[in-house]
């Protein structure tokens, strides 16, 4: 039985404070900490820009896929389709990433599609799955030895694109916008910057006028025409995700429309879960294709058990991609793992190609 109604009941253990979306009491008592959270990044972008950190370049363009709002806002589908878009370009990319949540590691790690998530994190092998193995993966906190070693491996990878890094100083670039070939996109969702407070008054890790060179609007309707003072003067696409066809966790061969699930089950003997940044966009998309049941949201980068699963009172478990790759112990028949993926508008692609191609600018400068 299909059905368009809202989801039955939402069960969100990761929501963020109420007062970060809006300006109130509590935002404004907190103001004076988010003064000084600012005025400490300001100080530290001052000594990077004085070249004090010794930071030197990359011999081959970095692309960061980042964000300024905690929490997820989809960089991961981003980086993924970034990679292989650009490598139908004729580019060799290599990735690199953090790997939140993972343990910790005195030296870069490379990610296959077998890697355990709980060593290198759940977004690398996501990425190392979802490409199947087809690009280098190397993850560490300090980005700059993840590129280094990945150069090592892999000497033909002439493009580096980073999953997060936008605050991570240690990471030298010459950004498009100033004549290089490195690139910073800001990734931002339908939650905007909510109250457009620094930490802890409001959500973002840097202001919103931060400097970009373009912006990736991901999970919204931006009409025609529209603009805000948000988008004056700068460049900004709009990339729209695409749920696939779902496939059962213990057996992916086994796979059905989401529109067959939502004709199955009734709304009350279907349970969607998700443990990424913005749970609340994956039961909207659900949504959209007549799927409403109770859903919960848990913390970004969340572990799953048995047990956790098993208390869960229905008929059919929808999942995401990321958190199926934490699962792979499960043997419930129940899961079902919705896959999402999203295409690089031609626009971006060409704009793209034509700052890669860029002559390196370092070259001139040493």
């Amino acid at each position: 039985m299909s059905s368009t109604k809202k989801p039955s009941r939402l069960l969100q253990l990761n929501k963020a404070p109420k007062f970060w979306e809006r300006r109130g009491p509590t935002s404004l008592l907190l103001w004076p900490l988010s003064w000084v959270y600012g005025a400490i990044n300001r100080g530290l972008d001052l000594i990077n820009d004085l070249g004090l950190t010794g930071s030197k370049p990359q011999s081959v363009p970095v692309i960061i896929v980042g964000n300024i709002r905690v929490g997820g806002t989809g960089k991961t589908p981003i980086v993924i389709a970034l990679a292989e878009r650009l490598a139908e370009l004729g580019w060799k990319p290599g990735i690199i990433s953090r790997g939140y949540g993972s343990s910790s590691s005195t030296k870069p790690i490379q990610v296959h599609s077998h890697s355990n998530p709980a060593e290198v994190g759940d977004e690398p092998v996501l990425i190392a799955r979802r490409t199947q193995n087809q690009f280098p993966i190397w993850v560490h906190p300090k980005r700059l030895q993840s590129i280094r070693e990945l150069l090592k491996q892999n000497p033909g990878v002439n493009v580096i694109i980073s999953d997060d890094g936008l605050q991570h100083r240690a990471l030298a670039r010459w950004p498009a916008r100033e004549g290089g070939r490195d690139i910073e996109f800001v990734v931002r969702d339908q939650r905007g910057e909510g109250n457009g407070f620094l930490l802890p008054a409001g959500p973002l890790r840097e202001p919103a006028s931060r400097e970009r060179d373009a912006t990736l609007m991901t999970g919204m309707n931006i009409s025609r025409g529209h603009i805000d003072e948000y988008f004056l003067g700068r460049r900004a696409f709009t990339l729209t995700g695409q749920l696939g066809e779902a496939y059962e966790l213990i057996n992916p061969e086994n796979t059905q429309s989401l529109e067959a699930i939502a004709d199955a089950y009734l709304p009350n003997k279907i349970t969607a879960v998700a443990a990424i940044g913005n749970p609340q966009g994956f039961f909207d998309d659900l949504l959209k294709h007549g799927i409403a049941g109770k859903c919960i949201g848990l913390p970004d980068h969340s572990t799953f058990t048995p047990e956790f699963f098993n208390a869960i009172p229905a008929q059919c478990i929808l999942i995401t991609e990321k958190d199926a790759v934490k699962c792979a112990s499960m043997n419930d028949e129940r899961i079902w793992v919705v896959p999402m993926s999203l295409d690089i508008p031609n626009g971006l692609a060409d704009w793209l190609q034509s700052i890669l191609q860029r002559p390196d600018p370092h070259q001139y400068t040493l």
